[in-house]
């Protein structure tokens, strides 16, 4: 059943009459809404607090974050989003069937992309993300909770995959041993980031933690404008916000493709992310990140692999699947992708180097 748009906007602080409001978005996580008014127009969410169990939590990082952003702008068609308070000046209404709501400001004029099309979109993008890490290289990362804890956290990873090959709650291990052969032939390599993070020899900075492309809006000049989808903004390593979004922009297929032999990185667009990524935070990142931000790509793309593999094992209980083995089929995509990377490691490593 669809909810009552119009009685949940009515508790929040907007201008101008409500004249329609329809489902927005392609996200998977959030329930999204355009709202418009005869004055603007809004963008009103339904959060998932099945995903996000600390609601104020999340609301007190999105807020603080957004106003640090709004105080640091230097490019006259830059834009931060906005949230609006509800009529009691909270920033978040729990509604009669518990179910948390917000609204932003709707960013008008933008637009956005749902794969990299050529390295221009993929330099912008990579320009959009640096400049976010940028913006926020003095906020107090300290202060931020961890929305979703041990998100990117490699050894957590590794025990949940790991204990569902033991239990092979589904029967399914036996079928996979080639996937679980190279995910354990890995497992010490994709550590490196971790162990060095505990050596003190990586910062904790301000990280996205999820940095696809459909989280960056563009003006009709295809220039970044605004970094959105800030619900997992939270403390990381910026290995989590490189190495996530060279896995998403550069994959030469879809996430699901059968066919492995059209899957692969995209040496040209890992070329024009890096490119844009580091015009903004080559100065503000230690020798140590650097050095190891083509690892990076490596490390989440093996992450997700690994996710895949494991929801597999248990029985396709995390992510939605449209059919049977979809989550094995993404996680030998993911895999192959780790493997393209592999191959091309060198000219990856050379390219970070002379950027």
């Amino acid at each position: 059943m669809e909810p009552d748009f119009y009685s949940i906007i009515s508790r929040f602080r907007i201008e101008g009459q409500v004249k329609h409001a329809f489902p927005f978005g392609s996200g998977h996580i959030n329930d999204s809404y355009k709202v418009m008014t005869n004055d603007k127009n809004f963008l009103l969410q339904r959060i998932n607090h099945n995903i996000f169990k600390d609601i104020p939590g999340l609301t007190n990082n999105i807020t603080r974050i957004t106003d640090h952003l709004r105080d640091r702008l230097t490019e006259e068609n830059q834009q931060v989003l906005i949230p609006v308070r509800t009529n009691k000046g909270d920033y978040i209404l729990k509604d009669e069937e518990d179910d948390y709501w917000r609204v932003f400001d709707f960013i008008e004029g933008s637009k956005s992309y749902d794969r990299v099309g050529n390295p221009e979109i993929a330099c912008e993008g990579g320009r959009a993300y640096g400049q976010f890490l940028k913006m926020l290289d003095d906020f107090p990362v300290d202060t931020l909770i961890e929305t979703i804890p041990r998100f990117h956290d490699i050894e957590f990873r590794l025990e949940n995959f790991r204990e569902a090959v033991l239990e092979n709650i589904a029967g399914r291990a036996g079928e996979v041993q080639n996937e679980i052969d190279f995910a354990n032939k890995r497992s010490d390599e994709m550590q490196l980031v971790s162990n060095l993070g505990k050596a003190g020899k990586l910062p904790l900075r301000v990280t996205h933690n999820d940095t696809k492309i459909n989280n960056v809006l563009f003006d009709q000049d295809n220039k970044a404008i605004c970094v959105i989808d800030l619900d997992t903004v939270m403390p990381g390593y910026v290995h989590f916000d490189f190495g996530d979004a060279i896995r998403t922009f550069t994959n030469t297929a879809d996430e699901d493709e059968k066919d492995l032999t059209m899957v692969s990185m995209n040496i040209n667009l890992f070329e024009a992310f890096a490119k844009g990524f580091l015009s903004e935070t080559k100065n503000i990142l230690k020798k140590e990140e650097i050095e190891t931000l083509a690892f990076s790509a490596r490390l989440m793309t093996y992450i997700i692999g690994l996710r895949f593999l494991t929801d597999y094992l248990q029985g396709d209980v995390y992510y939605k699947t449209r059919f049977p083995g979809h989550n094995l089929i993404r996680a030998r995509v993911q895999f192959r992708l780790v493997e393209s990377m592999e191959e091309q490691r060198v000219k990856m490593e050379s390219i970070i180097a002379g950027t």
